[in-house]
């Protein structure tokens, strides 16, 4: 009984390997506030390019717990006052390419139970440092837990 060719064998694990590498989603920020979203009724998925992630919550620790009872916000990977805000957003505009500049959004993940007023105090900020594209993530009835 003659053996079995397998020349073609590295070709099919290469071909698998890329297509796993170009089709799996990776994580680009860790969120390090517990963040419970709010339900939403038009929710779109938005581009990636020019992205700046905004987390309002409180804050959690690397299991995921909740560690203490103070809001706060993060922004991509790192913690933020409401004062260092403008600031911030003006340094991840500074490290975007010159197209993603004139597309930057900045996307707010705020937990449920976060004050409006904290929200609009944010949005204030935002407007200074001159970030005036803004998408709110929501989860949609779909995507919620059923308890």
């Amino acid at each position: 009984m003659p053996g079995l060719n397998l020349a073609a064998m590295p070709d099919l694990i290469f071909t698998v390997l890329f297509f796993f590498m170009i089709v799996t989603h990776m994580r680009v920020v860790k969120p390090m506030v517990h963040t419970d979203v709010p339900q939403g009724t038009e929710v779109e998925k938005t581009n990636k390019a020019g992205m700046v992630y905004l987390f309002i919550g409180k804050p959690v620790d690397e299991r995921g717990v909740v560690v203490a009872d103070e809001t706060r916000l993060q922004l991509n990977d790192r913690y933020v006052t409401l004062d260092q805000l403008g600031q911030a957003i003006s340094e991840e505009r500074a490290k975007m390419s010159e197209d993603d500049r004139q597309h930057m959004t900045v996307s707010i993940r705020a937990d449920r139970d976060t004050e409006m007023g904290l929200i609009n105090d944010v949005k204030q900020e935002l407007r200074k440092a001159g970030a005036l594209q803004i998408n709110y993530s929501a989860t949609s009835r779909s995507q919620q837990k059923h308890n």
